[in-house]
Parts: structure tokens; sequence; C-alpha cells
């Protein structure tokens, strides 16, 4: 989400309207925003679709259900807690549908309380349309 309360994925400024796929989009990022400026674990974890494929430091970890992932994301969290990170934002980079898979790219801030940049890094997201829903299936972390 940008500075002005907008992921990127909204209607432009002639008024064109986006579509039902970028709206269920928009609102899984804004779904997964919260979980990390809220500290929420689940939260995080509710956005994604198993099996779920992180790679990160060059190696990538398959999380075969959510126990597992929820593990892994309270180690983030912690780790986040540690850097005193307080606030995550995102700019949305590009982002690409075709039917059920989306790809989109996120560069995102993460800042401490008193408004410094702790960690800034871009993110490449694999989504699939889960039944109705949409669902992060891999992240490529930068």
């Amino acid at each position: 989400m940008s500075d002005d309360g907008h992921t990127g994925l909204e209607p432009d400024a002639e008024g064109n309207g986006q579509s039902a796929a970028e709206e269920a989009i928009a609102q899984l990022f804004e779904d997964y925003l919260a979980g990390f400026n809220d500290f929420d674990a689940d939260r995080i974890c509710d956005c994604f679709t198993m099996p779920a494929t992180i790679w990160q430091h060059e190696k990538g970890h398959v999380f075969g259900d959510d126990e597992e992932l929820l593990e892994n994301i309270e180690a983030l969290l912690a780790a986040l807690d540690k850097e005193g990170v307080t606030n995550s934002d995102f700019q949305v980079v590009s982002s690409h549908i075709s039917g059920a898979a989306a790809l989109v790219t996120l560069d995102w801030t993460q800042e401490t309380s008193d408004g410094e940049s702790a960690l800034e890094f871009t993110c490449h997201y694999q989504l699939i349309l889960d039944g109705d829903q949409w669902m992060i299936a891999m992240v490529i972390n930068e």
C-alpha cells in the first residue's frame, strides 16, 4: 500500500473499474499487510494456500501445512520485533493476472516506531485462484 492508502490495484484516474480478480488480490494483500502490522501470524498464514514455497537467501522451503508455515511466520515476526519494526508498508511494482494465476511484485518498507526505515526489500508473489479465493502459493524474497 502506498502512502496515500492505495495498493496500486485500484481504478485508475480516469475512473476505469478494476476486475473482480484485481479487487480480490488487492484485498488479499491488505489482509497480508494487516497481519504484519498487527504481528498476527494466523492472519498472515491465512493468505497462503498449501503447499506454499518461500525462497529467500537463495534457498527455497516448501511448507506442507499451516502448522509448519505458522512456525516460520512466528519466527519472522520475532525477528522483526527484535529489529524494532513496528510498521510495514508496500508499493505495487507490477501485477499480471492470467486466468487462475497472478504474479505480483511488491517493494516493502519496514519501519521502527520513530519512522526510520529498518528494512527495504522486494518480494515476488505467485498467486493462484484456490476455489473462489486468491491465495499466495509462492514468495521469492530478494
